[in-house]
């Protein structure tokens, strides 16, 4: 014959522990590397100016360029058109993503 098994209980809901309190905001120390003056090659000098600048100004000085010109690809936001200036920096290509810009765009940084 079958036995019938007991039905389980519910297991009683343990109230959810307190997650502690998060230590004060540690103010993090910018990388020297990304604070270095690079002197731009004269193409990327055309763009964004041909004095020495960090490269974190340098990205916020080619985004502000391709901004301002309408650059950004209305349908996928993630590639960039290059215009006249862009062109010889993107290795003559003329559309690159974001990510692959950064990466041509610092082999004109000395």
């Amino acid at each position: 014959m079958a036995t019938k098994k007991p039905a389980k209980k519910a297991a009683a809901k343990k109230p959810a522990a307190k997650k502690p309190a998060k230590k004060a905001a540690v103010k993090r120390k910018p990388n020297a590397a990304f604070m270095k003056p690079m002197t731009p090659s004269a193409l990327l000098g055309a763009v964004i100016g041909a004095s020495a600048m960090p490269r974190t100004e340098v990205t916020k000085k080619i985004w502000a360029y391709i901004k301002k010109n309408g650059l950004q690809d209305k349908k996928n936001k993630r590639m960039i058109n290059a215009d006249d200036k862009l062109k010889p920096i993107f290795g003559g290509k003329a559309q690159v993503s974001m990510f692959d810009m950064t990466k041509l765009v610092s082999k004109h940084l000395k």
